[in-house]
């Protein structure tokens, strides 16, 4: 049976692995807003800048809301606002760009072993009723 040390170092582990995932998408995108993310957003038929630059920094600042709270304040909350973006940013990524689920690198496909990272860590939190 395992003690306690080793069960939660995983567990800090996949949490602090999600914050590096929201905070350093917020980054990426706010150091390329004008190169892939709006060539995605061309792609897909939106084509006015204004909307582009809305939809950019719009998703940049939820990315970025999310990581700061799964950082600072860990737990159900945080880690079911995580799963309902990243769910929320996946089906408009597939109304917009389908194709991105056969994408090479997989940007939707990995959002599925992230999903159940978050689910695991909303049942250990709702058991365990404090933070990692």
């Amino acid at each position: 049976m395992a003690d306690s040390t080793t069960v939660a170092a995983p567990l800090r582990t996949m949490h602090a692995s999600l914050v590096a995932v929201w905070l350093g998408t917020a980054l990426a995108s706010a150091i390329e807003h004008q190169g892939m993310s709006i060539q995605v957003l061309a792609d897909a038929g939106i084509h006015d800048p204004r909307w582009q630059t809305l939809l950019v920094w719009s998703g940049l600042l939820a990315d970025l809301a999310v990581g700061m709270a799964l950082w600072l304040r860990p737990g159900r909350a945080s880690y079911s606002a995580a799963l309902l973006l990243m769910a929320a940013m996946t089906v408009v990524a597939t109304a917009l760009q389908p194709a991105l689920w056969l994408h090479p690198l997989g940007p939707l496909l990995k959002n599925l072993p992230i999903a159940a990272m978050l689910l695991h860590l909303i049942s250990v939190a709702r058991i365990t009723k404090e933070p990692l």
